[in-house]
Parts: structure tokens; C-alpha cells; sequence
């Protein structure tokens, strides 16, 4: 009997990286793009190695200024092992663009005609561990008695299709207001950071997956955050843009009205 197909080798990284918390901390991060790494079973998807170093492979710089910020707090942080194009953990599992063919204009060779084995595969591997480790740590948070605060970190384009994305820091929220709203209005309270509410995308379009998953559902104070790429595609950046954000979430932590579950429709 032969063995069932594998899509990670024994020595390849794992689906998800966990930093775990260094104190009693309930906020926790979350990178779901963090990696451009491929499973060497799939070779480059057939797309050339310059592509890789753009957002459409991961999201630059997100992963650096979630680490600096994981320090600071010293909570845990869950990043993603491989890139977006192989799999998107924020995506649903009948997402189109879970394994996406097209790309920003860029074809995934790689990725078309994936029959319903070959997602599964892939789901299998990276998709599903990486959130299972997502969900044990909020578990273990809500064990202790305490309500997990999550913040997804994201970096976006500083233009798109032709039109120059104007904010320094999104924050994405659908119904919960208690964290994206004082987050908001502390980053506007530093001056000099445009911020966007629900920009450049929106939360409420129904195409994410792990804000809803994990902390809508369950009802745990949450916002995604998109950095613009190229304020943090540089160390000096990650670290100035990690201080400012860091700033502006320090003081809503100790927040009573974090510290409840609500579910909001």
C-alpha cells in the first residue's frame, strides 16, 4: 500500500510559528501572511522568482513589526509558515482566492485546475494547523478567566490599480467597536497619521475568514490592521511604525470594556 501524499517534506518548516507569551498577556497577534515560503512539492507554482518579492507572495514587513510589538507586550504571536499564493489562511474554505489562480494581474500557473484533492492537500497542511494553534492559544487565555484581545496584522500597497492609497494605518473592524474605535482615535492623537476606517478594504464585504472565525463568533474584542507596505519594508520603518502602533495600544489594554465577551450582530 503506498503511502498518501504529503505536501510538506519531514525537514521543511512548520504551517504556523508561535511565539508564546512571555507574561499573563490576553492580546495576542495574529500574521496570516507572514511567510513567502512554497512547499519545495510544489516547486514556484511556475511563477517567476521577482514576483515573490511582492505583496501578492506576503505582506511585507508585517511580520517584523508584529514581532517588535509581540516584545513589547510580551504576548504570543501566531504567524502563517507559507506564502499567500500557496494558500490564504484568511480566506474561507470555498474561497476562490484560498489558492488563487490570478494574482494582482499575475497568473499562478501552479494553481490552475486545482481539483478538489489538491486543495485538500493544502488545507490539510497549512490552512488547518495554522488556525488550530490560532484557536488553542485564545483557548488557553479564556481558560485562565481572562477574554482574549486579538489584533491581525496585514500591510498593504501604497497604490492600487492607479490610485494612491492615502492612509499610513487601516483598521478593519465589521460590528465590535470596543477596540478599533479608541485604536483609531489614539492613532489620529499622535498627528500625522492618516488613518482609515475600514480602508482600503472593508471588513464588512464577507471575504476574510479569521477575524470572523475566532474572535466575531465568540465574541472577543478584535481589528485587523493594515500597515502601507512601504512605511515598514524597511528595518527603521518596522521599528518606528511598531512604536507608534504600539503606542496607541498600550493604554486601551487595561480597558474594562476588553475584558467582556460580546457579541455583536
Amino acid at each position: 500500500m503506498s503511502n498518501p501524499p504529503t505536501l510538506l517534506a519531514a525537514d521543511e518548516p512548520p504551517a504556523f510559528r508561535l511565539v508564546a507569551a512571555q507574561t499573563p498577556s490576553n492580546l495576542v497577534l495574529l500574521c496570516d501572511h507572514a511567510s513567502r515560503a512554497v512547499p519545495r512539492s510544489l516547486g514556484d507554482l511556475g511563477v517567476a522568482r521577482a514576483e515573490w518579492d511582492r505583496h501578492i507572495a506576503w505582506d511585507i514587513g508585517a511580520l517584523g513589526t508584529a514581532e517588535i510589538l509581540a516584545r513589547r507586550f510580551g504576548c504570543a504571536l501566531v504567524s502563517s509558515g507559507y506564502s499567500r499564493l500557496v494558500l490564504d489562511c484568511n480566506r474561507r474554505l470555498d474561497d476562490p482566492s484560498l489558492c488563487p489562480a490570478v494574482s494582482d494581474g499575475t497568473r499562478i500557473p501552479g494553481n490552475e485546475g486545482l481539483d478538489e484533492a489538491a486543495r485538500r492537500l493544502r488545507i490539510d497542511a497549512l490552512h488547518a494547523p495554522y488556525h488550530a494553534a490560532v484557536r488553542g492559544v485564545l483557548a488557553d487565555i479564556a481558560k485562565r478567566g481572562d477574554v482574549p484581545v486579538v489584533v491581525s496584522m496585514h500591510s498593504c500597497t501604497p497604490v492600487f490599480k492607479g490610485f494612491v492609497r492615502p492612509w499610513h494605518i487601516g483598521v478593519l473592524w465589521r460590528a465590535d467597536p470596543r477596540l478599533p474605535v479608541p485604536l483609531m482615535a489614539n492613532l489620529r492623537a499622535l498627528g500625522g497619521i492618516e488613518v482609515g476606517d475600514n480602508q482600503p478594504y472593508d471588513a464588512r464585504d464577507g471575504h476574510g475568514f479569521t477575524m470572523r472565525e475566532h474572535c466575531e463568533l465568540a465574541g472577543y474584542p478584535h481589528a485587523l490592521i493594515e500597515f502601507r507596505q512601504d512605511l515598514i519594508d524597511t528595518n527603521a520603518g518596522i521599528a518606528k511604525w511598531a512604536d507608534l502602533f504600539g503606542q496607541a495600544l498600550a493604554p486601551l489594554l487595561a480597558s474594562d470594556a476588553l475584558r467582556r465577551v460580546e457579541v455583536h450582530a
